[in-house]
């Protein structure tokens, strides 16, 4: 994602340097050598997977950078782990933002949905890289500052648990009508959903184009992944005392499909292919 993001700056005549393992998309050699070309004070904005990856470059980032300088972390990083990079990088006077970000491999094209956590102070001073990443219109309807730091990628958690459920329950609603006999157009039935009913939506077209692109799905195994926020966002219905059935189970469901075949499951694994890029496992492997 941070490729194509990096490319819609540019349209948007940002000014961008970028780092990547890759040296055949990287503009500079390591990251001390990106913080040097970068001039004073700083934007950083990091870009990679959470956990020990996002851990790892945050803390060297933190040797290298000076006070002023801002470092923002776009990725789906946990946020207690903001909390903590933030409370660290503060010892040093540098800036701390997270940002959710939404929008997968159609972001280059479409634009970013941005939830931001951070000061306000901060949120300004992004902000005219925040526009430049968002959808043309108003800024409401596409950009967020949440709160203070961490409650960017809180919302970024929720967003993604409610993700789960939309998915599950298109899936569920595929199987059930290709089991049923007198259903003679499986994908013109989700085509025709498309304008003026209640359940159309950017996944519902992304359906379609799945159901296009493989009818049968056959192309796909059952096996879908879980990249996190669905767990983070049960175990914070669980701490808060919150309901969230339909989360919780279609987090279930995809534990389920490293089990047992499930039409359903092939639908949830297109889906997130379709809007993410995510990896399908081949069927039969």
């Amino acid at each position: 994602m941070g490729f194509n993001m990096r490319a819609r700056l540019r349209a948007g005549n940002i000014e961008v340097t970028g780092f990547d393992r890759n040296p055949e998309v990287s503009d500079a050699a390591s990251l001390a050598d990106l913080v040097k070309a970068v001039p004073a004070p700083r934007l950083i904005w990091v870009m990679v997977p959470s956990g020990d990856i996002t851990n790892s470059v945050i803390t060297e980032l933190s040797e290298l950078l000076e006070p002023g300088d801002l470092l923002v972390d776009g990725g789906n990083s946990r946020f207690t782990e903001d909390q903590k990079h933030g409370a660290m990088l503060a010892t040093k006077n540098i800036g701390f933002m997270d940002v959710g970000v939404s929008g997968g491999v159609w972001g280059l094209e479409n634009g970013y949905g941005l939830m931001a956590g951070g000061s306000a102070e901060n949120f300004e001073r992004v902000l005219p890289v925040l526009d430049t990443l968002r959808p043309e219109g108003e800024r409401a309807d596409s950009l967020v500052h949440v709160g203070d730091v961490g409650a960017g990628h809180y919302a970024k958690m929720v967003h993604n648990g409610i993700e789960y459920g939309l998915m599950q329950a298109y899936a569920e609603g595929y199987e059930l009508l290709a089991k049923k006999d007198i259903i003679e157009d499986l994908p013109g039935t989700f085509r025709a959903w498309q304008k003026g009913t209640v359940v159309r939506s950017w996944l519902l077209d992304l359906m379609v184009k799945a159901l296009d692109e493989d009818p049968g799905l056959e192309s796909i195994d059952d096996y879908v992944e879980d990249s996190g926020e669905g767990r983070w966002t049960v175990e914070e219905a669980i701490a808060n005392a919150v309901p969230a059935p339909a989360i919780t189970a279609a987090l279930f469901a995809r534990f389920s499909s490293r089990e047992d075949s499930s039409p359903a499951m092939k639908m949830v694994s297109a889906l997130r292919h379709q809007f993410g890029g995510h990896a399908t496992k081949p069927a039969g492997s």
